[in-house]
């Protein structure tokens, strides 16, 4: 199976090794891993700001770069959203580039709905070196895409020494936003140093959240107020979980 990897921005120049725990394990359960180094953004920032012609420009670029793959998978939900929710709207009205638009949008999936709906992949027979407590932000755009933190959760409870600890205000919004973090610093500051002292009240060592633009706002957060527990992805933890060996499922 041939799957390009959609990096993302964030991802990219923030979080290289989540992008590499995201190869590792596609390529570990038999997948063919391809990174087209022509892929740019997604044009999600130029949309949200009212801009529908340069993020169509861009749009039409992706669809172009990543031709050709049976699968494109993304580690952030809010670009998956993206293409998921808009790329059908900003070809609409063009007869021409619409159908391959929509294929495409077809052939895209997040992370971890590409693990559980395609792959199904089973994870009882991995376990974590050490014992990790992990709690799970549910971001807003996987809430759009309809994947709520149970598939997340229950694979990642399949791990052995990787045990869920309820997150208080789970689906509450981290704040960030986008450019919404910059426009009203002052609200999504106050949004995020909630979801902090969430978070450290689970006692968790982790904290998973599967969307780059959150977890550098929960995680620069957490050194201004006081993070008790790490930000990961959850390809981060699986790939641990890999190099871990076999062991008794998590809880």
């Amino acid at each position: 199976m041939k799957v390009s990897l959609f990096i993302t921005c964030l991802t990219d120049l923030f979080a290289p090794s989540v992008g590499m725990a995201v190869v590792k394990t596609l390529e570990h359960f038999g997948c063919e891993v391809e990174f087209p180094a022509d892929q740019t953004c997604c044009g999600q920032p130029a949309f949200n700001n009212g801009y529908p012609q340069q993020a169509r420009t861009l749009a039409q670029r992706m669809i172009r770069v990543f031709r050709g793959a049976d699968y494109i998978v993304t580690p952030s939900g809010s670009c998956c959203a993206m293409i998921r929710d808009h790329y059908p709207h900003l070809f609409a009205d063009d007869a021409t580039s619409q159908p391959e638009a929509l294929e495409f949008v077809a052939r895209t999936y997040e992370y971890i709905e590409f693990l559980t709906k395609i792959l199904k992949v089973d994870l009882t027979s991995y376990r974590l070196p050490e014992p990790v407590d992990f709690t799970y932000h549910y971001t807003c755009h996987m809430r759009g895409l309809g994947l709520t933190g149970d598939p997340c959760i229950d694979l990642l409870r399949q791990i052995g020494n990787c045990r869920f600890v309820p997150l208080e205000k789970a689906e509450q919004c981290c704040g960030f936003g986008g450019t919404f973090a910059t426009k009203y610093p002052d609200i999504s500051g106050a949004i995020v140093r909630d979801k902090v002292q969430c978070g450290n009240r689970t006692g968790a060592q982790v904290m998973i959240v599967n969307d780059g633009g959150c977890s550098m706002n929960i995680g620069g957060a957490g050194h201004r107020y006081g993070c008790k527990f790490a930000v990961r992805h959850a390809a981060e933890l699986i790939a641990a979980a890999l190099e871990g060996g076999q062991g008794n499922a998590g809880h």
